[in-house]
């Protein structure tokens, strides 16, 4: 094995689906998404992550947006070597850039979800935020928001049952976006078949 990918366990199912896809001859491993809530943690982890198991591998391609770090990630891979997918974050990824510009064109008060979101939200968002316990945060972090829009990975009706619980207890209208893999499968396949990242 050559190439490892590690990214966020928000795309860990993503990945895996990519590789069976496309035959990659790769190790897949991942970050715990939990490290989105503080994201200026990213770096260490990944770096220290990077440390205990990369000398195995060829070649590290790093699955992270900037999530958030302000460039923090960025300075740190470029210290170590090591290159990333591009994009600011998932939702970016999977929409594509043209694509994720135009949401934001149409409203900047938009909360986006994703599959991983979708599944996780009563963890992440619910309780990550507090919001089990403080209820009425939810007009204080959500104030500025108009809407929710689901980028939706796979064809799932549960997911958009849960899709449309999360809008609700948000109190948002809910909008759905087809991506698939989106942009995080053609960055992918440049970045494996030897080229540069696709948008770079």
């Amino acid at each position: 094995m050559t190439v490892l990918l590690v990214g966020c366990g928000a795309l860990a199912r993503e990945l895996i689906a990519l590789r069976e896809r496309h035959a990659w001859d790769a190790d897949i491993l991942s970050l715990p998404a939990l490290l989105h809530n503080t994201p200026a943690r990213i770096p260490d982890a990944l770096a220290a992550k990077v440390d205990e198991v990369g000398g195995d591998y060829e070649r590290v391609i790093v699955v992270y947006g900037d999530c958030g770090t302000g460039g923090l990630l960025d300075d740190r891979l470029e210290a170590l070597g090591l290159e990333r997918i591009s994009g600011p974050h998932c939702y970016e990824i999977y929409a594509g850039a043209e694509g994720f510009a135009g949401l934001m064109e149409e409203d900047l008060g938009t909360y986006f979800l994703t599959d991983y979101l979708v599944q996780s939200f009563d963890h992440l968002v619910i309780e990550g935020m507090g919001l089990d316990r403080n209820p009425s945060l939810r007009e204080e972090y959500f104030r500025n928001y108009r809407r929710v829009v689901y980028l939706q990975q796979r064809d799932d009706p549960d997911l958009l049952v849960k899709a449309q619980a999360a809008a609700e207890a948000l109190n948002l209208p809910l909008e759905v976006r087809r991506t698939g893999y989106g942009a995080l499968e053609e960055r992918l396949l440049a970045m494996l078949d030897g080229g540069e990242d696709a948008d770079s």
